[in-house]
């Protein structure tokens, strides 16, 4: 689960004021988030399937773009200096709490967030927060927000339901720790209800959702803004992800976002430039929650090399099984199912649109190049726009350039579709072991998995 969840970052609250930190319930450690399915309501289940790209916010990017639509949060800034801490405190005119900004978990815990009662207190603690990394990460700088007694604190998020093919609200009237944890013990604190991707969505989706758990009067009149403008601004920006966690109602009255977490899907960057431009998000940031490895970046550059085709998407993990994925959702199906039987895949990627040799062969290269990387496995859904032969000869050349034996390193060749006579005939030349049309993406990634632990 934790190498599966190495893609984008859960997102569960690092600050609940007043709550020692021992007393909270740690944020999962992952690098970028995947995509989550919901099983059956009555179960309240969160789980985590394949890795899907996304470029995350940091929270106070997140809480502006909230902002723009509406949402109520506390005053704050950004500042990237001790001296700037300082004067924002003053600004503020009262205690304050300031959290860096890093694009992953653990903050509290690691002594990222931190209170003050004075500007010179809150000098002194962004100089410690601004000198400490977190998981790796040098913080961008430290959010500086005005402290507020809270005496509720809810959740909200909108992301992808992975089995319906929906986006899906879930909210909950315990927020402030992790919605996996509360979804398991305390179900019936867990709303969730899936909207359409045809109809116009209603605000009393919203309110469904927040009735749902308990609330009701002045506070379900209240909250129901809220959670809609949430909706809208996940449907409205392409989204993978928005959440906010903890939703808090002050203990004068008052419902804020505390915290808040934005994923945007990657192919949709182009389009939300502009909003991208207007934040401060830089077309060179990545941003998977974490820093790109060599590795990634490098495959990156693969991609890159050649307009014809996808041979790239990479994502870095710790196994010794090298895969050449791909196909119509078919990389995902088959990392699961790599995983379902036991193996521990090397590296995530994407392969299609009919690439050429050099980009196949250099992305062969590039996984066998990574230590520890015993065997490759070549599997993709049925192809139309993409010859099996070219795929052939690019992953065979990788293998005989990076000084390996075809027929000892290619676990099974799984790619039934055009041109797979003339790609089945370079196969068995190299006495690389193949399979058609007949054998399932599941099956084939079996067969992989066996030779590696017959090996």
């Amino acid at each position: 689960m934790e190498d599966r969840n190495q893609i984008l970052a859960a997102g569960t609250a690092d600050f609940r004021e007043g709550v020692p930190p021992s007393s909270r319930s740690a944020r999962p450690s992952s690098a970028t988030r995947s995509r989550v399915s919901l099983d059956h309501a009555q179960r309240g289940v969160l789980t985590r399937s394949a890795p899907r790209r996304a470029m995350r916010f940091y929270e106070y990017e997140a809480k502006a773009l909230f902002a723009r639509h509406g949402a109520p949060l506390l005053r704050g800034r950004l500042a990237r200096t001790a001296a700037e801490a300082k004067a924002v405190a003053a600004e503020i005119g009262g205690p304050v709490v300031l959290k860096s900004q890093v694009l992953t978990g653990g903050r509290m815990k690691a002594g990222g967030v931190k209170f003050a009662d004075t500007p010179e207190q809150a000098e002194s603690a962004a100089q410690a927060i601004l000198a400490l990394e977190i998981r790796g990460q040098k913080p961008r700088g430290v959010l500086v927000e005005q402290r507020a007694g809270v005496a509720q604190e809810y959740f909200a998020a909108v992301t992808w339901d992975g089995r319906r093919k929906l986006p899906v609200l879930v909210f909950s009237d315990l927020g402030g720790i992790d919605i996996e944890e509360v979804a398991e013990t305390h179900p019936a604190h867990v709303a969730q209800v899936h909207l359409s991707t045809l109809l116009p969505f209603s605000p009393f989706k919203a309110k469904e959702a927040v009735a749902a758990v308990g609330v009701a009067g002045e506070d379900l009149t209240r909250l129901t803004p809220i959670v809609a403008s949430l909706v809208e601004v996940f449907l409205r920006y392409d989204l993978t992800l928005a959440e906010i966690n903890p939703l808090g109602k002050t203990t004068d009255g008052r419902f804020l976002v505390l915290d808040g977490h934005v994923d945007l899907e990657a192919e949709a960057r182009e389009k939300h430039a502009k909003l991208l431009v207007d934040l401060g998000i830089g077309k060179e940031e990545t941003r998977q929650a974490r820093p790109p490895t060599q590795f990634e970046i490098r495959g990156a550059e693969v991609d890159a090399s050649d307009h014809r085709g996808v041979a790239g998407n990479v994502v870095e993990f710790e196994g010794d099984l090298g895969l050449v994925i791909g196909a119509g959702g078919g990389s995902l199906t088959l990392f699961d199912a790599i995983r379902k039987h036991g193996g521990q895949p090397a590296n995530y990627c994407e392969i299609g649109g009919n690439p050429s040799v050099k980009k196949a062969c250099e992305l062969t290269k590039l996984i066998l190049s990574k230590p520890g990387v015993r065997k490759i496995a070549v599997m993709m859904n049925v192809v139309s726009n993409t010859r099996v032969d070219i795929v052939a000869r690019g992953v065979i050349k990788g293998c005989v350039e990076s000084g390996r034996d075809p027929a000892d390193t290619i676990a099974i060749f799984r790619i039934p579709g055009a041109w797979e006579d003339d790609g089945f005939k370079i196969l068995r030349k190299y006495r690389v072991e193949y399979c058609d049309r007949s054998v399932s993406m599941f099956e084939a990634a079996r067969r992989a998995v066996a030779k590696m632990q017959a090996a």
